[in-house]
């Protein structure tokens, strides 16, 4: 791997990985469709490392919250005591609910995981995925504006979105894009779509680099390079984090229609270069 591959696919990582056109997708096009950036036997690592870079993104732009989410949660399991008079976040408690609650279906993926994993192989689905992921943003630019908070949205309504996360573990399937799409559909303020979304990818992240990372130690790692990969992280945190600004604007003041289009459009060169290769 040089330098310069792992600042390109450091930048995939984290602009697909916010933005609603799938990070997994785009780094299966370019490693496996056009087949420019091999990463060799070492891509399990460097995708964990990628990722962790783009949580750190989330964890600096929600900073604020992720501190009052941790906090009070130490509060909750008795390891935190609460100065005298001072009471409970319930609006944070009950994000912890819906952070728990929306994590739940994935592991439903678990037991299918090596078969999901196999799909990062498929051109040809992964080209399908990307049409689908368009047709999701697309639609959801026809929904109604909902009004729904953390303060009154359903434990149903958490739920369904982290289906649609589960769902998005497919490669070529927006992550981001379903579950604001799902919340959209369930009557969910957009800002409130887009922060729950960022927020469901911390644990779904660690958990899945976790299992990732047995692997990678399993096939083994090339220390020597190290530094390429930390080029790479580095790349793909300073970049989420502004995709994650761009999506926070886009979402109140714009629509996904840009998106949809731009996902149908790499989807059918995804399937045309399939088919002629």
């Amino acid at each position: 791997m040089t330098y310069f591959s792992a600042i390109f696919l450091g930048l995939i990582q984290g602009i697909a990985e916010f933005l609603p056109i799938s990070s997994s997708g785009h780094l299966a096009f370019f490693q496996e469709v056009v087949a420019i950036f091999d990463t060799g036997d070492e891509s399990i690592f460097f995708d964990v490392l990628l990722h962790l870079g783009t949580l750190a993104a989330v964890f600096v732009a929600y900073w604020a919250e992720i501190k009052a989410l941790v906090l009070e949660f130490f509060t909750m399991i008795g390891v935190r005591k609460l100065p005298k008079g001072q009471k409970p976040d319930r609006l944070s408690r009950r994000m912890i609910l819906f952070i728990i609650l929306g994590t739940l279906p994935l592991f439903l993926i678990l037991p299918v995981k090596d078969y999901v994993e196999g799909l990062y192989q498929n051109p040809i689905f992964i080209g399908c995925a990307f049409l689908g992921t368009g047709l999701i943003l697309f639609l959801s630019d026809r929904l109604s504006r909902g009004s729904k908070t953390i303060k009154n949205a359903s434990l149903v309504d958490v739920l369904l979105v982290g289906c649609g996360q589960a769902l998005a573990t497919v490669p070529g399937i927006s992550r981001s894009g379903t579950t604001i799409s799902v919340g959209l559909a369930r009557g969910f303020s957009r800002e409130f779509a887009v922060k729950l979304s960022f927020l469901l990818s911390i644990p779904a992240v660690l958990g899945a680099n976790i299992l990732s990372l047995i692997d990678a130690v399993k096939e083994g790692i090339d220390w020597t390079l190290m530094p390429v990969y930390l080029v790479g992280v580095a790349v793909a945190a300073v970049s989420g984090y502004l995709a994650i600004r761009l999506l926070k604007y886009i979402s109140q003041k714009g629509s996904f229609g840009g998106f949809a289009y731009y996902c149908w459009g790499i989807g059918l060169v995804t399937l045309i270069l399939s088919l002629v290769k």
